[in-house]
């Protein structure tokens, strides 16, 4: 076997979602914050996430994440996050993959029954508290970055849709959410191809008509995910609901979202229809669940907002190594609209 640039992966899937961690073979990226060193990964070394996410290695439905040292000294371990289309902020199913396999792998120690790790993303510090009982992640609940929204109800012209209410909304990503049951969808699988189809055309149009800057950060900005929201129903201390978040070039987030989810509570929280202290019980196209809750008020640069936690689990699926064959004529990987859509 003839391989360079061997790198090692642990398999994971949060409630669906798969997120692969690296573990070995890539060197930390310049930069002196998360934030640098996810530009200058993007910049300088995007051989790394078409090599791993693309096909013949990877696929669409795939995430990888990088673990680092952190840069943060509050911190104990770093994250930059690699999706299919964008390198993100921060994720919450990439989260709760990164934590689990930062534990189970013993990268980093496990405390008893339960640990605490702090999370240097480029969306900023991320608080992890792991249930750890026998030595097992059995739970992650984490203290997601300041969740706000950008606005509510704007009527946004949708080609082939018409005018469609759109809110906006910022959760670790931007978000721009829609009423599922107005356009006609119950959030059933059989509905995913349509739901990708419609929720990219959403995006694109939101992206174009919706000014979107995080207030902290402007190199946070542009809508890049469509959430279709499903009814809300009353639940002890909170409310339930489905949703399904459209993941660009093209396909469903299998779990409940974390940023997604992150992003309904601020909007829930703005309408007054969801306060603090209460949850939120936020269900996945394949009945998989997250419990988010809004922990209180807070302002970012001058812009309300609130803090919020996500919980949920992750699996390992497996260990794996990847590499380049120097003759492979496809180092990088390649991508078809048949599975990737765009």
């Amino acid at each position: 076997m003839n391989l360079q640039n061997l790198i090692t992966v642990v398999g994971a899937h949060a409630e669906g979602e798969s997120g692969r961690v690296i573990t070995g073979g890539v060197l930390p990226p310049p930069g002196k914050t998360i934030f640098e060193k996810m530009q200058s990964l993007e910049r300088e070394s995007d051989w790394l996430r078409q090599m791993l996410l693309f096909d013949p290695r990877g696929g669409a439905i795939h995430c990888m994440n990088l673990l680092l040292p952190p840069c943060d000294p509050r911190a104990d371990i770093g994250l930059i996050i690699m999706e299919s289309d964008y390198y993100v902020p921060m994720s919450g199913s990439n989260m709760i993959c990164a934590a689990t396999v930062a534990l189970e792998t013993g990268m980093l120690p496990m405390q008893g029954d339960e640990t605490k790790i702090v999370f240097d993303t480029p969306g900023g510090l991320v608080s992890v508290l792991a249930d750890t009982r026998g030595g097992k992640c059995r739970r992650i609940t984490f203290e997601n970055v300041p969740c706000f929204v950008f606005a509510l109800g704007v009527p946004l012209e949708v080609p082939g849709l018409g005018t469609v209410a759109v809110d906006a909304a910022y959760g670790g990503m931007i978000y721009a959410l829609v009423d599922a049951q107005k356009l006609g969808f119950s959030l059933d699988p059989s509905e995913a191809r349509d739901l990708v189809s419609m929720g990219e055309t959403i995006k694109r149009a939101a992206a174009e008509q919706i000014a979107c800057v995080h207030p902290r950060n402007p190199e946070i900005h542009t809508i890049n995910q469509t959430l279709f929201a499903g009814p809300l129903e009353n639940i002890e201390g909170g409310l339930t609901s489905k949703n399904a978040v459209i993941v660009s070039p093209g396909r469903i987030d299998r779990s409940p979202c974390g940023t997604g989810t992150s992003a309904r509570l601020a909007v829930l929280h703005a309408k007054g229809l969801l306060q603090t202290g209460e949850k939120l019980d936020h269900v996945s196209i394949i009945n998989t669940h997250f419990a988010g809750r809004i922990l209180g008020a807070t302002s970012i640069a001058g812009t309300p907002g609130i803090n919020v936690s996500i919980s949920g689990r992750a699996w390992l699926t497996g260990i794996s190594q990847y590499g380049i064959d120097p003759e492979d004529p496809l180092p990088h990987g390649h991508r078809l609209a048949d599975t990737w859509f765009g």
